[in-house]
């Protein structure tokens, strides 16, 4: 094993952990110092904390499930997912950085909110942005690493389509 694919895995597994520990951390705090739906204002009511046990997926969905579909879909699938996430990440050495950097936020964001599933039987969100047009729903550092990979993912997903179509369509002079 090489100098050069050592520090690719160590940079991995230390950005994954980041990821994680960010989320589980800043979960933590909520957990032991914010009570159940307890409203705290950061921003003028436009960012809030407000802390919520989500026993069901995004914005709730599928919290209603009978146990055991809500096992098979909400703890089944995603470590069938982010193990083949994992496998994925660390063996293909060349897949670009950005890729490699979106799969990280993504895999991070799940294992942290799948972890709250297994150990607390709920996922503890508890940010809230209300941007006058638009308000989210309550979510937390895991979420955001998630919607930060599918970001990465899409703009380079954009760039090699517009790469493409600059090959095959080559500007007229």
């Amino acid at each position: 094993m090489n100098s050069k694919h050592s520090f690719r895995i160590i940079f991995l597994i230390f950005f994954l952990l980041l990821n994680i520990g960010c989320d589980q951390v800043s979960k933590n705090i909520v957990r032991n110092k914010i009570s159940e739906y307890e409203h705290i204002s950061i921003v003028k009511d436009r960012f809030t904390l407000t802390k919520v046990e989500n026993s069901g997926a995004f914005l709730s969905l599928g919290d209603q499930m009978p146990y055991i579909l809500r096992l098979i879909f909400l703890m089944g699938l995603p470590i069938l997912f982010l193990g083949y996430g994992l496998y994925f990440l660390f063996s293909k050495p060349n897949l670009p950085q950005s890729m490699q950097i979106a799969l990280c936020f993504l895999i991070g964001g799940g294992i942290g909110n799948l972890y709250d599933r297994i150990v607390h039987g709920s996922v503890t969100d508890f940010m809230h942005i209300d941007f006058y047009v638009f308000e989210t729903g309550v979510f937390n550092f895991a979420d955001i690493s998630i919607m930060i990979g599918v970001g990465i993912l899409l703009v380079q997903s954009i760039k090699s389509k517009f790469n493409q179509r600059k090959i095959i369509e080559p500007e007229i002079e």
